[in-house]
């Protein structure tokens, strides 16, 4: 297993107090980012600026989860209401409280991008020249 890249003080720094009894979920999701950002990233634990930038993300992560988990609406993927002459529609960002990575968090952490570039193919045997 995964050793997180945050603590639960690190994560209530940043968003605030947890409510009763999320500590011990937000613990496990804080060790569950770490496993996903280890199997994206290879991390050298000298780069202090890149285990912040670790420590930032999975604080990110876990509180897109645990918001998800706390609304009335967990699950939901869409909500409209209508009442008399007025209708509110809602989409939800992150219904099943899943762990996942923005672009901007992506492009910090250096994961992501494309690679271009050509292969030519070796014809007949002969070498390649």
């Amino acid at each position: 297993m995964a050793m997180a890249y945050a603590t639960i003080e690190d994560l209530e720094s940043r968003y605030g107090e947890l409510s009763s009894g999320m500590a011990d979920r937000a613990q496990a999701l804080l060790d569950d980012a770490a496993t996903i950002l280890d199997a994206l990233i290879v991390v050298d634990i000298s780069d202090q600026q890149m285990l912040d930038r670790l420590r930032m993300v999975s604080c990110a992560m876990v509180n897109r989860a645990l918001q998800a988990a706390e609304s009335d609406a967990y699950g939901v993927s869409q909500a409209s209401m209508t009442a008399g002459s007025y209708t509110q529609s809602m989409s939800f960002s992150n219904p099943s409280g899943d762990l996942y990575l923005t672009g901007t968090e992506k492009t910090m952490l250096g994961i992501g991008g494309g690679y271009i570039g050509t292969i030519r193919p070796k014809i007949g045997g002969g070498p390649c020249d």
